[in-house]
């Protein structure tokens, strides 16, 4: 039986199945109301892992999840990540690691989820431009300031986490990371082993015809959608994988939280596994 929760740092307790923010729309009217009443069935569904970031409308994500939730509900965790900023030469949205910005973006998001501390800061992107120890110093800063808890990264290397991790515990990853798309199994492998919580985007991802197929089959056999076996092998793939599947729809959101109870046989996930052929 597959674990449904895990303690993110040894000591955040959420479920494993979280949701993402990312495609809620923030606009004002219909769109806005159908967005909050998505955040707020999420929680009462059971969900205790909400992902979102400044990139998500410059804090216009933050601020539904806010009017949504707050004051957030005992055992919900709002994780945010910084470190991408309109600083392009066109004004496109880049990563700025820069220490000035990260502190600004943190307090901003304070400001934002209404809360004085954020129990699990990500850093959005690695800036190239930034060395890794001024952007990571600056997180173990906040820390210690007592600003932030625990502190993650996305879309980073094996060499990116383990050069963090000289400087601060790492709490989460988050690669982009699907059954199909397995690029960063090293990634995840690394955070097995040191028990760091891998948060994979874009859960759900189809792409090859032929593996739709193989899924659909799957899908049909066990009486679920394909979705929800995507998300089920994601579950059984590691203890430390929690997947942030995201949508603005109720329906699917509760379509999306089924694949809890979905139970992949040892042939299914035979099946499953070789749709991916490694690089």
């Amino acid at each position: 039986m597959t674990s449904t929760g895990f303690r993110i740092g040894g000591h955040l307790y959420v479920r494993r199945l979280g949701f993402g923010a990312m495609h809620l729309p923030t606009e004002p009217h219909r769109a806005r109301e159908t967005s909050l009443a998505v955040a707020r069935r999420a929680v009462e569904l059971g969900i205790t892992l909400i992902d979102t970031a400044y990139l998500y409308g410059g804090g216009a994500n933050e601020e539904l999840l806010a009017e949504a939730l707050h004051p957030y509900p005992d055992g919900v965790l709002i994780t945010t990540k910084v470190g991408m900023a309109r600083s392009g030469p066109a004004g496109e949205w880049k990563p700025d690691g820069r220490p000035a910005v990260l502190r600004d973006q943190v307090e901003q998001a304070l400001r934002r989820l209404r809360v004085e501390r954020i129990e699990l800061l990500q850093l959005h992107r690695i800036d190239p431009e930034t060395p890794l120890a001024d952007q990571i110093g600056t997180l173990r800063d906040l820390r210690a300031e007592g600003r932030i808890g625990l502190i993650g990264l996305s879309e980073i290397t094996v060499d990116e986490l383990d050069q963090a991790r000289e400087i601060v515990d790492v709490a989460s990853v988050q690669n982009r990371y699907n059954l199909l798309d397995r690029e960063h199994d090293p990634v995840l492998a690394a955070c097995e082993a040191a028990g760091v919580a891998f948060l994979p985007w874009r859960p759900v991802a189809w792409g090859k015809s032929g593996a739709m197929a193989e899924v659909a089959a799957v899908a049909a056999e066990l009486d679920a959608t394909p979705t929800q076996v995507a998300l089920a092998w994601l579950l059984d793939r590691s203890p430390v994988v929690l997947p942030i599947p995201g949508t603005a729809r109720i329906d699917h959101l509760e379509e999306n939280l089924a694949a809890e109870r979905l139970q992949l046989t040892e042939a299914h996930r035979d099946r499953l596994d070789r749709l991916h052929e490694p690089a």
